[in-house]
């Protein structure tokens, strides 16, 4: 096996996570991929520790100039240049679904003739995702869900350790009684995730699955403190939450806590909520009366737990990235679904 991987350094100075760990990226070298680590002063694992692995660390932005047969691994966005883009791509791009700005992204791996491998897009020979944040996203997403319930949510965010936000949890159960919550998509990796964190704050969970949200009870979601939304809509179906809600008589419904974010596609299940909130302002209202809807809306919610997310997925995409060097079948599902996503481009 041979082949060479850039970990790209992240644009987003909130984003801690990594794809590839110290480790893993000693057992990519050891199967003989080259791994080449751009340095980061944000990444949750510093520099050192990928060189105390073996592994040599590059200036950010090598990626640019890398060979062309190398495979560029991230989390999130890439930079603006350069524009086109020649290299095989690895990361969240979110670009399949017509996302705000997905048609440029894709026009920039056509003027290079590079290739997206969507992340998102990794799935099994039964469509299932074999890679994924989801836990720990609806764990963070249920936890800042119970602590604005609470009054406890305090911005801006920053980094948490598992037993820091444990603890915040345990605490705000003593002003939770009582509540509260709805999780669709419980039973998916971000609904288990989503329903321990508010297990943990003592809140009551309602676990929707495909059912409960086929046959929307509107009162009934409505009739909870809080929604923690962990559905990956893949077609257009009814919506779960719209401004006909806001006056619904029995609403209680005051935090929505949305883990998919996916605010700028048109499969939006919550039309009511349509953009993103951030680690500095993670809270937006979105209705003031008559009761007050506070929205939490982070694309990037597992890196609030930079250390237990990374660890997770690089545990699971370190054994796949090597076969993306024979087209191994994962890769060339991916591939597929990246070149439908171009030819929709019209």
């Amino acid at each position: 096996m041979s082949g060479v991987i850039v970990l790209r350094c992240e644009e987003r100075a909130s984003e801690r996570r990594t794809p590839i760990t110290p480790q893993g990226a000693a057992q990519l070298q050891q199967q003989g991929v080259t791994v080449l680590v751009e340095s980061s002063p944000v990444r949750v694992f510093a520099d050192d520790e990928y060189r105390a692995a073996g592994v040599a660390v590059v200036p950010a932005g090598s990626w640019a100039t890398a060979s062309r047969d190398a495979v560029v691994v991230g989390i999130k966005e890439l930079p603006d240049e350069p524009e086109p883009l020649r290299h095989r791509h690895v990361y969240f791009a979110h670009a399949f679904k017509g996302q705000r700005d997905a048609a440029h992204t894709l026009r920039r791996f056509v003027d290079g003739g590079g290739e997206l491998f969507d992340l998102e897009y990794l799935v099994d020979d039964d469509g299932r995702r074999v890679v994924a944040f989801g836990y720990w996203a609806g764990f963070v997403g249920g936890s800042l869900a119970a602590l604005q319930l609470a009054g406890t949510l305090r911005a801006p965010l920053q980094p948490m350790t598992l037993d820091g936000l444990t603890t915040a949890l345990e605490q705000a159960a003593q002003k939770l009684v009582g509540a509260t919550c709805v999780v669709t998509g419980a039973f998916g990796r971000a609904g288990r995730g989503a329903t321990d964190a508010l297990i943990l704050a003592d809140v009551g969970v309602s676990r929707w699955d495909r059912d409960d949200t086929a046959e929307l009870d509107s009162n009934a979601l409505v009739a909870h403190d809080a929604l923690v939304h962990c559905v990956h809509a893949d077609q257009p179906q009814r919506p779960f939450l719209t401004e006909a809600d806001r006056d619904r008589p029995g609403r209680r419904l005051r935090v929505l806590a949305d883990v998919t974010a996916d605010v700028t596609s048109d499969l939006n299940l919550l039309p009511v909520s349509d953009r993103h909130t951030s680690w500095p302002e993670p809270v937006r209202r979105i209705w003031t009366d008559p009761v007050p809807l506070d929205a939490i809306v982070i694309d990037n919610l597992p890196s609030l737990l930079p250390l237990q997310a990374s660890a997770d997925f690089s545990r699971a995409l370190v054994p796949l990235l090597p076969s993306l060097f024979t087209d191994g079948p994962v890769w060339s599902r991916a591939r597929r679904r990246f070149e439908l996503a171009v030819e929709g481009l019209g």
